[in-house]
């Protein structure tokens, strides 16, 4: 079995659910997970937790999600992407859209702002989700919800396509973001391509496709392309307990300062415990934790009131 986070190209057409049952038979194993869900319609990285990792799945950052999307002006769906029940169309001549306006209306969008999500989506209200109640052709009132757009860049301009890289906050819709500025263009607009190139560290570049995964299993090579779960927090610092407190981290248990035999961090040489913290130092850290032979274990949070390692998450 594998254990370890694997950085897989979702293709469209699939959902991200399809991935991992696919996957499932792929590995033979049923321990598998995902991190951030793609729309069907949506290709990219897909970021997959296989084994002993699926316990990241909750916690992993996800403050650098990055894609590429294409907006197609002139259209409005009712799924807010080509995916959709065609609403209304609007021309879209170049005249009346010169890139000076185009780009005031798409970067006004860089900062917060409130958005409301589409009704073809997973939030649930009173116990359904939206995307239900859209196919029995209801639409409710959704509140808007505060999002974040990091960074944003126009890279082509071929009317009526708009393709743009965007840098957000989970929870941001890129189909709404599309609709938002058609909105504010007057000609409605929709989303017509959206590919994730990076999340959680990894670049889709490097990413693997289903078929890529099938062949390197047969292999017996997929292993190389497995990220260990301790590589996903390579900014903690590393303690190492001494061999008489093998068996407490193995149990899960809480650590005192004494049973801790050597601190490293990173690459950097081997250092002593001064970064444990302190009353001048934070009043919380987290730790990368490693049994006495180098064996990952989990990750640990110091309570300075309490003067012990906690467990906060173990993969054992």
């Amino acid at each position: 079995m594998h254990d370890g986070i694997l950085n897989v190209y979702k293709e469209a057409g699939y959902t991200s659910f399809d991935v991992v049952a696919k996957l499932r038979g792929i590995l033979h194993q049923k321990k598998i997970g995902h991190t951030g869900t793609l729309d069907p319609l949506a290709e990219g990285v897909l970021v997959v937790c296989l084994g002993k990792a699926t316990k990241l799945c909750d916690i992993l950052p996800d403050h650098d999600k990055v894609y590429e999307a294409t907006m197609l002006l002139g259209m409005v769906t009712d799924t807010e992407d080509t995916s959709g029940k065609v609403l209304h169309t609007s021309p879209v001549e170049a005249a009346d859209y010169p890139d000076s306006r185009l780009e005031e209306a798409v970067y006004k969008y860089q900062g917060t702002y409130d958005q409301i999500p589409p009704m073809y989506s997973a939030i649930k209200v009173d116990g359904r989700k939206l995307y239900e109640l859209a196919r029995e052709g209801q639409t409710i009132e959704r509140k808007a919800r505060p999002v974040t757009i990091y960074a944003l860049e126009i890279l082509r301009i071929e009317l009526p396509r708009v393709t743009f890289r965007i840098a957000c906050s989970r929870g941001t819709y890129i189909r709404s973001l599309c609709r938002d500025i058609g909105e504010d263009l007057g000609c409605g607009a929709c989303m017509e391509k959206l590919v994730r190139v990076r999340a959680c560290g990894f670049d889709v570049s490097d990413s693997l496709k289903l078929d890529a995964v099938a062949y390197l299993e047969q292999e017996d090579k997929l292993k190389d392309y497995i990220a260990p779960i301790d590589s996903m927090y390579q900014d903690h610092p590393k303690l190492y307990v001494k061999e008489s407190a093998d068996k407490l981290v193995y149990n899960g248990n809480k650590l005192k300062k004494e049973n801790i035999g050597r601190m490293t961090e990173g690459m950097l040489p081997e250092c002593n415990l001064s970064r444990i913290p302190s009353e001048e130092r934070d009043a919380e850290s987290r730790f990368l934790v490693y049994d006495s032979k180098g064996s990952f274990v989990g990750i640990y949070e110091y309570r300075l009131a309490e003067g012990l390692f906690v467990p906060y998450k173990m993969f054992l």
